[in-house]
């Protein structure tokens, strides 16, 4: 078991662009103190610089990694494209080892409002690094985790919205921020 009754646990998977890393930042900005980010991006490319394949060391680290947080208190994120065959057994023994509430939303967002998005970003040495050729190479349409877990959030959620509705079904619009 990990965490407590207390701690909060939220997955957000989905495809590149799809709105993740806005929504973790949102709910961050929305809770203050005491909410851990595990962003897949991050825990894959800068910590290990390692690519995506199933079996990567990403995934134990990923797991590892909320684990402790939730165990030292913290409400956790942890976001990323997480493709289900490679990700799902992990996160699923995340959410049934958690103590306490954990929610899974899957962004669902077409690969032309993908690209659209994409383009809107403002760092210019990742535009240039990723493509669209690339997200229409990892692009997958609605790869949902089989166990029925996820929450699907389409692309007509606007940013403020998704993040109220995440705060309002994870009882967290109702939680104090540790100030830590």
């Amino acid at each position: 078991m990990v965490g407590t009754e207390e701690t909060r646990l939220i997955i957000l998977r989905g495809n590149s662009a799809s709105g993740k890393s806005s929504i973790a930042a949102g709910l961050r900005e929305q809770f203050g103190r005491n909410l851990a980010l595990v962003g897949q991006d991050n825990v894959r490319r800068v910590v290990l610089r390692e690519r995506d394949r199933p079996g990567a060391a990403n995934i134990g680290l990923i797991d590892v990694t909320a684990r402790y947080a939730l165990d030292a208190g913290f409400h956790t994120v942890v976001e990323g494209l997480l493709y289900a065959d490679r990700y799902a057994a992990m996160l699923e023994a995340l959410v049934r080892d958690h103590r306490g509430i954990s929610r899974c939303y899957y962004l669902d967002v077409s690969l032309q409002e993908t690209l659209v998005r994409h383009a809107t970003k403002h760092d210019a040495e990742y535009l240039a690094q990723v493509t669209d050729e690339h997200l229409r190479d990892w692009y997958r349409e609605r790869d949902l985790l089989t166990s029925g877990l996820e929450t699907v959030i389409d692309a007509g959620s606007g940013l403020h919205d998704s993040v109220k509705r995440i705060m309002r079904e994870t009882g967290l619009d109702q939680v104090s921020p540790l100030d830590r």
